[in-house]
């Protein structure tokens, strides 16, 4: 019995339908594999992304606050600084609101201080005046004219009360030192019949005296008589040994000299 032709047709394309329809089930298959794989793949590489700019946002955000943290340790830092040195400008302003009302207090007394001193001084400088006047003849000139320049610095507008009473002190000062103290000086020697350029020996207050310069006379002041007398030669060795002393030319020693009775004098 033969086939049909129908058959025949169907028989001889059988295989290709066969491998096309294993093409397209395999085809299928495969794709079917591949879209759950490729979206896998897609969504693993899709966190990846999002998890490295997670990360990149985390870092970030890591150095912002590390920095913000640096700088919040630098504003602690000169904050305290600055507390530190408010509190001693505190202390500062204090002491100077201190040092103000003193001065204040200073200069509220100053006009009632000015009006006792002032008059203070001017006693004491005619009370050094007549000292000198009444004291030993000694350096005369000098004193003076010591006592000559603070009466006239006293009325000059120019110099300060302080430095007024610092020259009246210190005066008083050179006036007291020539009382412990031995000196020899050349001056003049005057009397009323001559004037003579004499060596005067000063010893203290204690006593004044002259010797001429070719040794031929001496003397002294007769604080007494209020004048000059003359001495025996007998103290022309002694008044020579006590102007060399004065003068730092022999070595201290005991002088043998007269001395006028002592009288109370004071400035």
């Amino acid at each position: 019995m033969s086939k049909s032709p129908r058959i025949e047709v169907l028989h001889r394309c059988w295989p290709g339908m066969v491998a096309v329809m294993l093409t397209m089930i395999f085809s299928t298959a495969v794709g079917a594999i591949e879209d759950p794989l490729n979206a896998s793949i897609t969504t693993s590489t899709q966190n990846n992304m999002q998890e490295a700019k997670t990360q990149t946002r985390i870092e970030g955000l890591n150095d912002k606050t590390r920095t913000m943290l640096e700088e919040y340790q630098q504003l602690s830092r000169e904050l305290e600084v600055l507390q530190t040195y408010n509190t001693q400008l505190q202390r500062l302003v204090n002491s100077q609101e201190e040092e103000k009302q003193s001065i204040q207090g200073q200069m509220n007394n100053l006009e009632a201080t000015q009006r006792e001193i002032i008059p203070l001084m001017l006693r004491m400088v005619s009370s050094l005046q007549e000292f000198v006047a009444m004291d030993h003849p000694f350096l005369p000139e000098e004193r003076q004219l010591r006592v000559t320049q603070i009466q006239e610095l006293m009325d000059r507008a120019d110099v300060s009360i302080g430095e007024k009473y610092r020259r009246v002190l210190e005066a008083y000062q050179i006036e007291m030192e020539y009382g412990r103290t031995i000196e020899a000086y050349r001056g003049e020697l005057k009397t009323e019949t001559s004037t003579r350029t004499v060596d005067f020996l000063r010893i203290g207050r204690v006593g004044l005296y002259y010797q001429t310069l070719d040794r031929q006379e001496v003397g002294q002041w007769d604080t007494a008589a209020g004048g000059w007398q003359k001495l025996t030669d007998d103290y022309n060795l002694p008044i020579r040994k006590g102007l060399r002393i004065a003068r730092k030319q022999s070595a201290p020693d005991l002088l043998y000299l007269p001395v006028p009775p002592a009288q109370a004098v004071a400035p």
